[in-house]
């Protein structure tokens, strides 16, 4: 590399992240193939800018070096979001249904990982790489790629951030094309079908959005920072103990806490939109930093086991869907919209599995179980179930 380097200081960064987080929604509004897979606007944004790092790094003409420090920040940030919405109460309202959903995403994600480690070893990488084509950016997806990524680069693990996050952005893709169709075998077999077929079967109220309160605003981002500094504590003692995992598991356990006293007290309340609309932004922000930063040149030498890891994963992930998932949701038409779902956020993320689903009943009719059950895993508990069993490979294999 004989180019320039170029440093970029990290409110710059910060300043570049917002501008291609907006690049991405621009393109996204022109490209219609874009939006209709889901696709992000800080993954499209971050791609492209990804591409453009690319052309100048092998070109030689110069070398961007940009200070991402802020980018945790923003990290700890919406996962503490996430750990707010992980409500007891709110599991034993969704009954055995949620409960089993959870279980069969607990077994998806370890067949995903062991998969993933499995394959490493015999392509001779190293065995925690295959957890960065396996749950982590699957299930996981780009927030969690971004975040385990980094941290597993910590502990040794080379090029482990640029390969989740590729497999984050093939998993969009793969979770979008292939539940529909696998649902829509399972209808064709068994006969099946739903009810009030063309109406409204999202489930979604159509109430007005509540106005933006600064006091309760206040509050939820208050809230985010005391479990962000307490979980400090928590991530502190548990490394002491010699546990490995990513910094912002300590920040979302508080959260749940918070949530759960407030659940069961009644003595202070939980302002979840402000508290979802602030995570929302930083996720948006984080992941539009770790993809702009994407090193793909370190890719292609992984080509040919990654092209394998990606044909497997999708195999495993529709064999699954097929023969567990439909079973276990104990068949019917509500078990098939669901297998469309476990696909889009299995493979993707939990916008993919709504877009799957509600092609699915435009089609064939109404699912009401189904959305009730796949937002409450996919949006609530999924993500804690993930990180729970990638820290028990990750001390494993570490």
């Amino acid at each position: 590399m004989n180019g320039m380097s170029i440093s970029i200081s990290s409110y710059q960064t910060l300043a570049l992240a917002i501008f291609v987080y907006y690049f991405g929604k621009f393109v996204n509004q022109k490209l219609p193939s874009l939006s209709k897979y889901c696709i992000p606007n800080p993954v499209i944004g971050g791609v492209f800018f990804a591409l453009l790092n690319l052309f100048l790094y092998e070109t030689n003409i110069a070398k961007l070096v940009m200070d991402t420090s802020l980018q945790n920040f923003f990290m700890v940030m919406f996962f503490t979001s996430v750990g707010f919405t992980a409500s007891l109460a709110v599991l034993k309202q969704g009954g055995k249904e949620v409960i089993k959903m959870v279980l069969l995403c607990a077994i998806l994600i370890t067949l995903q990982d062991i998969v993933g480690v499995g394959m490493s070893k015999a392509f001779g990488l190293q065995p925690l790489l295959g957890l960065c084509a396996g749950s982590i950016p699957l299930v996981g997806g780009h927030g969690t790629s971004g975040a385990f990524g980094p941290m597993l680069e910590s502990i040794g693990i080379e090029r482990a951030t640029t390969v989740a996050i590729a497999f984050a952005t093939f998993g969009l893709i793969m979770g979008s094309l292939m539940g529909g169709p696998i649902a829509r075998r399972l209808i064709l077999k068994y006969n099946l079908h739903g009810e009030n077929k063309g109406e409204d079967v999202t489930g979604v109220d159509k109430a007005p959005l509540d106005p933006l309160i600064p006091e309760r605003f206040m509050m939820g981002q208050g809230q985010l920072m005391v479990a962000m500094g307490i979980g400090t504590l928590l991530t502190k003692l548990f490394i002491e103990l010699g546990v490995v995992f990513p910094g912002y598991i300590g920040a979302m356990l508080v959260a749940a806490v918070i949530r759960n006293i407030s659940d069961v007290s009644h003595k202070f309340e939980i302002p979840i939109p402000e508290i979802q609309t602030v995570g929302a932004v930083a996720l948006n922000i984080f992941l539009s930093m770790a993809l702009m930063t994407l090193r793909i040149w370190e890719l292609f030498d992984l080509a040919g086991p990654l092209s394998a890891m990606a044909v497997v994963q999708t195999i495993v992930m529709g064999l699954f869907a097929y023969f567990i998932v439909y079973p276990g949701m104990s068949k019917g038409y509500e078990a098939a919209v669901m297998v469309s779902a476990i696909c889009g956020f299995g493979m993707g993320a939990t916008p993919n599995a709504m877009a799957n689903m509600s092609a699915i009943t435009a089609k064939y009719g109404h699912a009401p179980r189904a959305f009730f059950v796949i937002p409450l895993v996919g949006g609530l508990f999924v993500d804690f179930v993930n990180s729970s069993i990638l820290t028990v490979f990750i001390n494993i294999f570490k």
